[in-house]
């Protein structure tokens, strides 16, 4: 069986979502590997704390050979309307997570609110990328 070890989001600065995983959403870095032999290129992994098989890469919108230069500027366009990427998170603790990250400086979209999956709320990173943090409720398991 296999297991998922990354899941990416792409980032318009690595540095400024470096900041923000870490310093507002309280992230550890897992890897910062920059390779010069691959024209610099940067492969930086972040994780929530006391999960490191759990990593989320911060990539960076290649140019060319991997993107021209017309199809990373259509994903730019996209991040920036933020119809690219969403992160689940779930808390035993809906309300005080909410609390500490807004206290962080966590920029939410809506505050909790109770919906039929639970305890729900909003927010994006610096490149439009959406989270949705839930308290999720009980559901009966699958027959």
């Amino acid at each position: 069986m296999y297991k998922i070890a990354t899941t990416q989001v792409w980032v318009h600065d690595q540095d400024e979502a470096l900041a923000f995983y870490t310093e507002k959403l309280g992230m550890r870095v897992r890897e910062d590997i920059t390779l010069p032999e691959l024209g610099n290129f940067r492969w930086l992994t972040v994780s929530p704390v006391g999960q490191p098989e759990n990593k989320i890469v911060l990539m960076a919108i290649p140019g060319e050979p991997v993107f021209e230069a017309e199809t990373a500027e259509q994903l730019r366009t996209l991040m920036d309307k933020g119809v690219v990427s969403a992160i689940f998170l779930t808390a035993t603790d809906v309300h005080a997570e909410y609390e500490e990250m807004k206290a962080r400086g966590v920029p939410f979209d809506t505050p909790p609110t109770e919906q039929p999956w639970g305890i729900d709320c909003a927010f994006k990173d610096p490149s439009g990328n959406n989270f949705r943090l839930a308290q999720l409720a009980e559901v009966p398991a699958a027959v």
